[in-house]
């Protein structure tokens, strides 16, 4: 079993940054990939980036590539999402999210993660 806290969502203005973070507990041992999601009113949960605990192995999103910073620190247990730039469409519930199988290293559907956090908001302003 693995639980997922998230934290650090926040109302930024336009063209500003923001870091989440997120801490996973339990049994992380058997943890492989955490990624981030995030999903706005009315659309689907959408795929932003991931990572492998190494920090080794990441993928990002077209739609936040040069944007966003995906990243690790493996004493805390702890995947953080450094979001700059930030637009209006940003603006979402972003999930944290961990896979136990090494699925979401070609998979990058919501189907190939195990646990999930419970979201934090993300408000972008113009």
């Amino acid at each position: 079993q693995v639980q997922v806290v998230e934290s650090g969502g926040g109302l930024v203005q336009a063209g500003g940054s923001l870091r989440l973070s997120c801490t996973a507990s339990g049994r992380t041992f058997s943890i492989y990939f955490m990624g981030w999601f995030r999903q706005a009113p009315g659309k689907e949960r959408e795929f932003v980036a991931n990572i492998n605990w190494n920090g080794g192995i990441r993928y990002y999103a077209d739609s936040v590539k040069g944007r966003f910073t995906i990243s690790t620190d493996n004493a805390k247990n702890t995947v953080y999402l450094q979001m700059s730039s930030l637009k209006p469409e940003d603006t979402a519930v972003y999930y944290c999210a961990a896979d136990r199988n090494g699925r979401s290293a070609t998979d990058y559907s919501p189907q190939a993660y195990d646990y999930w956090g419970q979201g934090t908001q993300v408000t972008v302003s113009s």
